[in-house]
């Protein structure tokens, strides 16, 4: 059959107080950008609700798209209906007929938010579900589990009949809590980080690190395009990419193997923490999950993390890597990160690396290194280039802004 509305319910929005307003039009603001492609679309807000008039455009082409918004709770195809009670029958029998597979039982749910409506909920419930039995002989009531749920939800506007309920992405609307620097390696880990953090309302912006000629452009090619997937759900994403050649060979060449992933994250991190800097970035978020490799112990994320001084977000950090694939996969990341092109993570990596690594040691080789270390990092700096992806590709290329370099 073909439904009129989509009814979107919002999330975690109905957590707020006095700025619920405000963050229930920044969400519409979300869904319209969503629905771009969509011209026909009409919409109506209320009470943590956005209805969506469909104009004749697909239901479930529609659907599918409003699935990947973040901030949607859940969402519905729905008839909308005078408040009529003949006509409420009537559309309550035809969602009915149209739901597959075709239900043995069912119970009645009625929501009367509309008072002025003549019928109250006990009354509709025994209205309409009589009307439904009456009418599907080969139906029954089963109030504890029933396989359909049939739903009205009597509104000042009208009312609207359904049964169907989809999740939605959930969260926050994107940018509603601040900017945040993304380390964005070719792995599976750093892009459903990325993913995890724009859902709790983050706008990112990405940072990698490419060792040309140690590392092919396809590397490169392939972290741009995890970007451009991650644009699909941000709108945009400013993809920074940075030259660490220099750098990780001088790290390579100080004869401390055991340190060398621990001395190259803790640059990347000073570097990431400028860049943040420069774009108003509040936070920086990583792909760390706890226990993978051995610079994600305990130990080597203490001595890591200690060189920003920005918040270091890791929402993966509690994440099994079963759990951290089956997210890339219904993200659609996966299988351009199994791609087979080393990034600069993967270079110089020694038998066996430091798992719980000594800070005072770490800081001492640091400041030996210094000016050279400090120049070093501000050359990466200053060569960034910045590849501005959307969802269709890329848009521009900029280069970084000027701004006067801070160390620590």
């Amino acid at each position: 059959m073909k439904f009129d509305y989509l009814l979107v319910r919002l999330g975690e929005l109905t957590l707020k107080g006095r700025n619920r307003g405000k963050f229930e039009s920044l969400m519409l603001g979300k869904i319209k950008q969503a629905m771009a492609d969509y011209p026909e679309l009409s919409y109506e807000s209320a009470f943590g609700r956005v209805y969506i008039k469909l104009n004749g455009a697909d239901a479930d082409r529609v659907l599918s798209r409003l699935t990947d918004v973040f901030g949607i709770w859940t969402i519905s195809p729905v008839l909308r209906v005078k408040h009529d009670l003949e006509d409420i029958r009537s559309a309550a029998l035809a969602v009915l007929e149209a739901h597959r597979p075709v239900p043995s039982t069912f119970k009645m749910s009625v929501k009367r938010a509309w008072k002025g409506f003549p019928h109250d909920s006990m009354e509709m419930n025994h209205l309409v579900g009589a009307h439904v039995l009456r009418n599907t002989p080969s139906l029954r009531v089963d109030v504890r589990e029933p396989d359909v749920e049939l739903r009205l939800d009597i509104q000042q506007q009208g009312v609207f009949v359904y049964c169907s309920v989809v999740p939605g992405a959930g969260g926050f609307p994107l940018g509603m809590n601040g900017k945040a620097m993304l380390l964005l390696s070719g792995g599976i880990d750093s892009p459903v980080a990325g993913w995890t953090a724009m859902r709790k309302g983050l706008e990112i912006e990405a940072v990698h690190f490419h060792s040309y000629p140690f590392t092919s452009e396809q590397a490169t090619d392939k972290v741009i395009a995890l970007a451009q997937r991650l644009a699909y759900y941000g709108g945009r994403v400013k993809l920074h990419l940075v030259p660490f050649t220099e750098l990780q060979t001088m790290l390579a060449q100080q004869k401390q193997d055991h340190l060398i992933i621990t001395l190259m994250r803790r640059s990347m991190l000073r570097i990431a923490e400028r860049l943040a800097e420069r774009s108003g970035a509040l936070a920086l978020v990583t792909g760390d999950s706890l226990g993978q490799v051995a610079s994600q112990t305990l130990g080597s994320m203490n001595v890591i993390g200690r060189t920003a001084q920005l918040p270091l977000l890791r929402p993966l950090v509690m994440m099994d890597k079963l759990e951290i694939i089956r997210i890339s996969e219904r993200i659609g990341t996966y299988e351009t990160s199994i791609l087979p092109f080393e990034d600069c993570c993967t270079l110089f990596v020694p038998k066996s690396p430091a798992t719980n690594p000594n800070l005072r040691v770490v800081e001492g080789i640091e400041h030996a290194l210094g000016e050279q270390l400090e120049r070093l990092v501000a050359e990466a700096v200053a060569g960034t280039e910045t590849v501005v992806m959307t969802a269709q590709g890329r848009e521009e290329k900029q280069a970084l802004p000027a701004a006067e370099d801070r160390w620590f």
